[in-house]
């Protein structure tokens, strides 16, 4: 199940959708060429649940589990910033750049969680 900006407006839409990873990849696609967006992704049967934020070529993703508790991706050097600035549903939310990563390695990462990895394999997460 999914849920991202829209691609038109740039504003969050929160129905959720099930579909092929080949649609949730064109909506990725799409938010890509716009140059920023935002996307949740739960596989259906269970929790934790990913979010990515993106601008740019810069993104940040975080895990919110079943209790409420929220980790975030450990960056993999990508942000030449101290602090950046990604949507977060209709918002902006500011992160360290330490969080920064490739919008390719988060997609990747995405891709790698629907396909159901463990989380423990997809980096470092630290808890907020």
């Amino acid at each position: 199940m999914w849920t991202a900006t829209l691609p038109e407006s740039g504003r969050f839409d929160p129905i959720a959708r099930r579909s092929s990873i080949d649609v949730l990849a064109s909506r990725f696609a799409e938010l890509r060429a716009r140059g920023e967006g935002y996307l949740e992704v739960k596989r259906i049967e269970d929790s934790p649940r990913l979010t990515v934020g993106f601008r740019g070529s810069i993104a940040v993703v975080q895990m919110f589990d079943e209790l409420g508790a929220t980790s975030i991706l450990k960056g993999d050097g990508s942000s030449p910033t101290e602090l950046i600035e990604v949507p977060i549903m209709d918002d902006a939310a500011d992160f360290s750049g330490k969080a920064g990563l490739s919008v390719d390695r988060a997609w990747s990462i995405v891709l790698a969680f629907l396909q159901r990895r463990d989380l423990s394999e997809l980096g470092e997460w630290v808890d907020l």
